[in-house]
C-alpha cells in the first residue's frame, strides 16, 4: 500500500472535493466532516511516507507505468517528505479551526464552495510538493493559486475583493515568469523531469538561456513567497481574507512556495551553479537581511493585528531566504527548522487573531485594551508563540535562529549574523505591543470593578490554537527529534538531486 500512497495523496482529495460539492447540495453540514476526514487521512499518509523515506530512502511513483522523462514522476525524498508532513499537519489543524470561523465570517450560500476550494488548495500544494516534473509543479501551483484567489474573496468584507484582485494580478505575473523560466529550461535541455534537468544543465551553465531561466524562476517564486520587495500582495491578502484562509495561506501556501524555490535552486540548478557559476547567493543574502529589518519595522507601525502579523511574515520569510543566501549545512538546517517553526508559530498567532475577531468583531489594536482579562487562554497562546517569534529560548524560534547564526559564522558573514539579532529585537517590539495592550491596556477602570467573565472561543477553535502554542515550546525543547528529518534534508539540498 505504501507504494501507492503518493498518487493517493492527490487522487483522493480531488474525489473528496467532488464529494463535498455533491453532499453539500444535499446538506451543507456534510461539507466540514468530509473535508476534515480527508485531510486527516492525508496527514496520516504523509507521516507513513516520511517514516518510509527515512528508513528506506527516496520513493518514486511513475504515473501510468511510464518511466521519466516520457512519463510523469512523483518523487518523495527526505526534503519534500519533511515539507509534506509539515503542510498536512498545519492543514489538519486549520480545518479543525475553520468550522466555527467559517460560520461567522462566510455567508451560508458560499460555504459549500469554500470547502471545495479549501480541498483543492491543499491538493494543489501537495501536488507541488511531491511532483518530480517541473511543468506539473507549475500546473499544481496554478490550481492552488486559483483556489486561493477565490477563498480570499469569500469574506463578507468588500475590501476582500480588492485584496483578491491585487493578488490575482501579481500572482499571474509570477506565474508568467515561472512558465517562461520553465520554457527556457526545456529549450536548453529538452526535458521537464527535475532529476534529468539536474543531470543535463551543467553542460549548459554558460548559456544565456539558462541564466534567463534562473532569473525568471527566481523572480516568479519570490513574488509567490512575498520576498521583499515583491511582497505587495501579501498585507491586504492576509488582512482581508477570512481568518481560516489567512491561517492556511500564511502557514502552508507560503511554505510550499519556499519549498519550490529551494527545490529548483538546489536540486535543479545545484549549488555549483548558484554559488560558482552565477554567484547569486550574495545578492539573495543582502535582500534577505533587508527583508528581516523592513518587515519588522513595518509590522511595528500597524494598528491592525492581522496586518501587523502579515508584515511580520515578510520579515520571517527573510530568515528562511537568509539560509538560501548563506547556503551551507548549518544555515540550511536553520532555514528548514524556521519553515516548520514559522508555520507553527504564525499559525497560532493568526488563530488568536481570528478568535479575537470571532468574539469581538475587530482586530484593531486600539480596540483590544484589556482583552487578556476576557480571553486569557488566547492571549497566553499569543504570548508563547510570540516568544518563539522573537527567538526566546527554549522555543523553536530560538533554535532555528541559532542554527542560522552558526551558519553565518561558519561562512564568515559576521555582519549579517548581527542583523538576525536586530531582527529579533524588532520582533520583540511588535509582539510586546500587543501584549502590553492586551494585559496592561485597561488602566482607567476602577480597582473595585470586577473583571469581565472569560469569553474564549469555541473548543474547536481553542484546541488547535493551544496545540500550536505548546508545539512552539515542545519543538524547541526536543529539537533533536525534528533534526532527524531536517539534517538529511539539508544534506540532500547541498548534494544536488
Amino acid at each position: 500500500m505504501i507504494d501507492h500512497l503518493p498518487v493517493l495523496l492527490i487522487a483522493v482529495p480531488i474525489l473528496s472535493a467532488l464529494l463535498i460539492l455533491l453532499a453539500g447540495w444535499y446538506d451543507r453540514r456534510f461539507c466540514y466532516p468530509i473535508s476534515l476526514i480527508t485531510i486527516l487521512l492525508q496527514f496520516g499518509a504523509a507521516i507513513a511516507i516520511l517514516l518510509e523515506v527515512m528508513r528506506e530512502g527516496t520513493i518514486r511513483y511513475h504515473l501510468g507505468g511510464w518511466a521519466p522523462p516520457l512519463g510523469i514522476e512523483l518523487v518523495i525524498d527526505s526534503f519534500n517528505g519533511f515539507i509534506l508532513a509539515v503542510i498536512l499537519f498545519l492543514s489538519a489543524a486549520t480545518v479543525v479551526y475553520a468550522r466555527r470561523s467559517v460560520e461567522k465570517e462566510i455567508d451560508p450560500e458560499k460555504r459549500i464552495s469554500f470547502y471545495v476550494l479549501f480541498q483543492l488548495l491543499v491538493t494543489g500544494l501537495v501536488g507541488m510538493t511531491i511532483t518530480g516534473d517541473i511543468f506539473n509543479l507549475y500546473v499544481f501551483l496554478e490550481i492552488s493559486s486559483i483556489a486561493t484567489y477565490t477563498l480570499i474573496a469569500s469574506a463578507r468584507r468588500p475590501r476582500s475583493y480588492v485584496a483578491s484582485f491585487n493578488y490575482l494580478v501579481l500572482g499571474s505575473i509570477a506565474a508568467g515568469f515561472i512558465l517562461l523560466g520553465i520554457g527556457n529550461l526545456y529549450v536548453a535541455t529538452g526535458t521537464l523531469n527535475m532529476a534529468d534537468l539536474a543531470l543535463l544543465l551543467p553542460a549548459s551553465y554558460g548559456l544565456a538561456t539558462v541564466h534567463t531561466a534562473f532569473l525568471f524562476l527566481l523572480i516568479g517564486f519570490s513574488i509567490k513567497v512575498a520576498f521583499f520587495p515583491l511582497h505587495l500582495w501579501l498585507p491586504d491578502a492576509y488582512t482581508e481574507a477570512p481568518s481560516a484562509v489567512t491561517v492556511l495561506i500564511s502557514t502552508v501556501m507560503a511554505k510550499v512556495s519556499v519549498y519550490a524555490l529551494f527545490r529548483i535552486v538546489f536540486t535543479v540548478f545545484t549549488t555549483a551553479y548558484v554559488i560558482d557559476t552565477f554567484a547569486v547567493t550574495g545578492f539573495i543574502l543582502f535582500i534577505a537581511t533587508v527583508a528581516i529589518i523592513a518587515g519588522a519595522v513595518l509590522a511595528i507601525a500597524q494598528n491592525d493585528l492581522k496586518r501587523m502579523l502579515a508584515y511580520s511574515s515578510i520579515s520571517q520569510i527573510g530568515y528562511i531566504m537568509f539560509a538560501l543566501g548563506v547556503a551551507n549545512q548549518l544555515a540550511l538546517e536553520g532555514g528548514l527548522l524556521h519553515i516548520l517553526g514559522h508555520a507553527v508559530m504564525k499559525g497560532c498567532l493568526f488563530m488568536v487573531a481570528g478568535l479575537i475577531i470571532y468574539r469581538m468583531g475587530t482586530s484593531q489594536l486600539s480596540d483590544l485594551k484589556g482583552v487578556a482579562k476576557t480571553m486569557p487562554i488566547s492571549c497566553a497562546a499569543f504570548a508563547l508563540a510570540g516568544a518563539s517569534m522573537i527567538g526566546i529560548p527554549p522555543t523553536i524560534g530560538f533554535m532555528s535562529k541559532y542554527y542560522l547564526v552558526l551558519g553565518a559564522f561558519e561562512a564568515g558573514q559576521w555582519i549579517y549574523a548581527a542583523v538576525l539579532l536586530v531582527g529579533s529585537l524588532l520582533a520583540a517590539g511588535y509582539i510586546w505591543r500587543f501584549i502590553e495592550i492586551a494585559y496592561f491596556g485597561d488602566h482607567h477602570h476602577s480597582e473595585d470593578r470586577r473583571p469581565a467573565p472569560a469569553r474564549e472561543g469555541p473548543v474547536s477553535m481553542l484546541v488547535p490554537m493551544v496545540a500550536l502554542a505548546l508545539l512552539c515550546l515542545f519543538l524547541g525543547v526536543f529539537v533533536e527529534v525534528v533534526m532527524e528529518a531536517v539534517r538529511p534534508a539539508a544534506m540532500l539540498l547541498l548534494g544536488g538531486a
